[in-house]
């Protein structure tokens, strides 16, 4: 018998399943819920996705999201080349890392948002104070990760290198940064979640601006219907942009076995 040859892409379908079950069946509880309740703050599902329909066909939510769109994916670019930059050189020198440890660990266990009126002073009421905040939700995950990730390459693969006398350049581009890979892209991810947060806090917090402006408005209202169609937004917003950071790393470390990727991807 011929063996069967796996169709690409098949296990990623597969694994779709199990995700559009449990929103289907969420959905359905929320909305059932909402209705046999009848209060005012836990609205149906069916006329929060009415909401935000209507607000889309009405252009009202299209400016907002391309500002708040605009603002994190500035944000996070920023994060990445700086995050992987100072990731990479603590993870390869004991001394920068010993150097900047401590900040890196006493802003993790800081509130972020507690530096939301610093960046107010320095930058005022505009997109330079939400870039900011976003950059310090996102970048000391991939900081930490990255640094811890230039640790991973096998140590026979090392001492081979080391033995035949491969520059540092070759043994960094060659050895280190692909195994690295894997725990670097799996920073970006959590890193990508955290941005998102970082940019509705910044709107919400320094500058009414973008979705941020549209939950403070309709929460003035006590509008709970437009603010939970805002929120649905917000997690859809999130949960594309940890897609398209997944689908990169897939890309990227398409060459490992899939049991050797973090998180599963």
């Amino acid at each position: 018998m011929r063996p069967r040859v796996p169709v690409p892409g098949f296990r990623v379908r597969l694994a779709f399943w199990p995700t559009l079950l449990t929103v289907v069946v969420t959905a359905g509880l929320w909305e059932l819920a909402a209705r046999l309740a009848n209060v005012s703050f836990i609205p149906p599902l069916g006329d929060i996705l009415g909401r935000l329909w209507e607000l889309t066909v009405q252009g009202q939510i299209l400016d907002d999201l391309a500002q708040s769109l605009t603002n994190l994916a500035i944000g996070f670019g920023i994060s990445v080349v700086l995050g992987t930059a100072i990731g990479v050189a603590m993870g390869l020198s004991k001394k920068v890392e010993a150097a900047l440890d401590i900040y890196v660990y006493a802003l993790l266990t800081t509130p972020t948002l507690i530096f939301a009126p610093v960046f107010f002073a320095i930058w005022g009421l505009g997109s330079g104070s939400i870039i900011a905040l976003i950059v310090l939700y996102a970048i000391l995950y991939i900081v930490i990760n990255t640094a811890a990730a230039m640790d991973s390459a096998p140590t026979q693969l090392l001492e081979m290198a080391r033995s035949f006398d491969a520059p540092r350049r070759t043994v960094f581009w060659r050895i280190r940064l692909p195994a690295a890979m894997p725990l670097v892209m799996a920073g970006y991810r959590v890193a990508v979640a955290r941005a998102v947060r970082g940019m509705i806090n910044g709107e919400m917090f320094i500058a009414a601006t973008g979705l941020g402006a549209l939950v403070i408005q309709a929460g003035a209202r006590f509008d709970a219907t437009t603010v939970l169609a805002i929120l649905i937004l917000i997690i859809v917003i999130a949960y594309l942009a940890i897609e398209i950071v997944g689908f990169l790393d897939r890309r990227l470390t398409a060459w490992l076995p899939s049991n050797e990727r973090v998180g599963g991807f």
